[in-house]
């Protein structure tokens, strides 16, 4: 059985929201690098990219966080840009489920071995079943769900849903 959280609707303005939170908190910055885990993340990352360059002078560079979901240690985490791209940067790590914490744990892992203004995570559902300490800085919506349930998150053009399925 499907249960819908968040429409296409809903979702945009939640993209909209934590864009301008982004961009408050990184007010002064020339650059924002916003570094999505490939797959979800990725695609909600550059939905972010694009309501960010619609409110800021700011560049807004997209990095792609490479990453073995299930097993992180097994082949390390790796980006898409080159070190120097990011170093002293302003720096948001994005997904678009925060499960039990693993994937954005070790992101922001690779990220603190570099200098950085600032380090920020995203996410559109935060599930409150985290097994390590780590929070979403912004987020779009927390649902306290069973360990049964699956929050799915479909980006599809105009027709964005999360949906919980049991």
């Amino acid at each position: 059985m499907n249960n819908s959280i968040l429409s296409h609707q809903q979702i945009q303005h939640k993209i909209r929201r934590i864009a301008y939170q982004i961009y408050e908190t990184n007010v002064a910055e020339e650059e924002i690098v916003i570094a999505g885990i490939d797959g979800g993340g990725l695609n909600f990352a550059k939905k972010i990219q694009k309501a960010l360059e619609e409110i800021t002078e700011a560049k807004i560079t997209l990095c792609t966080v490479y990453m073995d979901k299930q097993n992180p240690l097994k082949s390390g985490v790796s980006t898409s840009l080159d070190e120097a791209e990011y170093t002293n940067k302003a720096v948001v790590l994005v997904d678009d489920v925060l499960n039990s914490g693993t994937t954005l744990i070790y992101g922001v892992h690779h990220f603190l071995k570099t200098p950085l203004k600032r380090l920020k995570t995203a996410v559109l559902v935060n599930r409150n079943h985290k097994k390590y300490p780590v929070k979403a800085d912004f987020k779009g919506i927390s649902l306290s769900t069973s360990l049964q349930e699956h929050v799915h998150v479909e980006f599809q053009d105009q027709n964005d849903v999360v949906y919980l399925e049991d």
